[in-house]
């Protein structure tokens, strides 16, 4: 046995470089060997994405994209298919954790300083796979066919109507009808089972690809290349990636499922942050909820939205809120990377910033009133502070020196 599957090894690399990608992107791939918590959240947010595509084929194979059976095929999959209320609440609160991996993704990236040089390009992509995922939520928010999501998706796509000049044409091209009907439900069917999550696939892999070319960050900042054993020219600050952190990541996951299991089976409507309870109700044109919000990872950039009084203006800060964590790699001034060696004005801003993030979505989530919007418009305030006066306080910011080699 042991020699046929050495010779269908061989087989296979003579046709396909199954063992050199394996060399190169775990056996003999040398990470940081300090890694801490922080650093399974990387893995999680790619098996979220598996879990997320595999579940939603199998939803697909029974949803009827149909303004007229949408609804009735989303209770159908819940009560009559095998499992199938297992599947879809594994897909709608897999949603949910992807986004909670994905913002605790991006936190480590802002703590440890992994979008500084050598590392740009893999947050650029990181941000991109995160406007996808955005994308993707959205699309497959609208499916359903609930009072919520028909709501919702009409509150979101009334804000392109606000560009100048070409707004309501371009409302009108995204919903394919002058009214959310029938053909937006079966576009927004197709962008979300298929294109999205090419795309995503594909922003995955090359994601991968460029952190494997630089390597890993670690909690110091020390770039472990810098510093090779003589001889074996191996990072003497490395390990391998398998099979120490493979197990590393393997406990992980079951954690992390041991928590997701809790949820999908107690609380898969976590409250109504996970599952609105309007969404219980087929979606009806002719009757507003009284209260539409959106989903809690979009409520943070819905709350800058509505503390602007112009609508145009609204959406130029929404979208300028997102924008800007694209230019964070060249607004950080520091001289190190990792939090462990900035000085207190950095934690301070980081701390506010914190802040200002989870009170903006906590307003996004409630109606809007005078103290709310002095609030939103204040904590708006202190989020776009912190990356447009990044540049003065990063280079002001006491320092301590950073070791020459990884501590533990």
């Amino acid at each position: 046995m042991s020699k046929v599957l050495t010779a269908s090894l061989e087989w296979i690399d003579a046709r396909f470089p199954l063992s050199k990608m394996w060399n190169e992107h775990l056996a003999q791939y040398y990470a940081p060997k300090n890694f801490n918590f922080w650093y399974y959240f990387g893995s999680l947010a790619l098996m979220m994405l598996i879990l997320q595509i595999v579940t939603g084929i199998f939803l697909a194979t029974n949803y009827k994209p149909d303004a007229d059976l949408a609804f009735a095929s989303v209770e159908y999959i819940m009560r009559d298919v095998d499992y199938g209320w297992l599947i879809r609440y594994m897909h709608s609160v897999g949603a949910s954790f992807f986004f909670i991996v994905v913002y605790l993704h991006m936190f480590r990236a802002l703590m440890y300083g992994s979008y500084k040089k050598p590392r740009e390009l893999i947050w650029i992509l990181g941000m991109f796979i995160y406007l996808c995922l955005m994308a993707e939520a959205f699309l497959g928010y609208l499916l359903p066919w609930g009072q919520m999501s028909y709501w919702g998706a009409q509150v979101i796509l009334s804000i392109f109507g606000a560009i100048p000049v070409i707004g309501n044409d371009l409302a009108i091209w995204i919903r394919g009808d002058f009214v959310i009907a029938d053909a937006t439900l079966n576009r927004f069917f197709v962008f979300h089972v298929v294109l999205v999550p090419i795309i995503l696939l594909a922003l995955a892999v090359v994601h991968i690809i460029a952190l494997h070319e630089v390597g890993s960050n670690n909690p110091d900042g020390v770039e472990i290349k810098k510093n090779k054993d003589p001889k074996t020219h191996i990072p003497v600050d490395g390990i391998p990636f398998h099979p120490y952190y493979t197990v590393k990541d393997i406990m992980g996951v079951a954690f992390f499922l041991i928590i997701f299991s809790l949820v999908i089976f107690y609380a898969p409507d976590f409250f109504g942050f996970f599952l609105e309870k309007n969404n219980f109700f087929p979606a009806d044109p002719m009757k507003t909820p009284e209260h539409i919000e959106p989903l809690w990872y979009f409520t943070p950039f819905y709350a800058i939205l509505r503390a602007v009084p112009d609508k145009f203006l609204g959406v130029v800060a929404m979208g300028g809120s997102i924008a800007v964590l694209f230019l964070l790699p060249w607004l950080d001034r520091s001289p190190v990377k990792s939090i462990r060696y900035k000085g207190w004005i950095f934690k301070l801003a980081l701390l506010l910033f914190l802040v200002s993030f989870f009170g903006l979505a906590y307003l996004g989530m409630h109606p809007p009133t005078e103290i709310r919007t002095f609030f939103a418009r204040l904590f708006s305030a202190m989020y776009f502070g912190f990356f447009i006066l990044m540049p003065w306080y990063s280079k002001i910011d006491p320092t301590k020196p950073v070791p020459e080699r990884v501590t533990h």
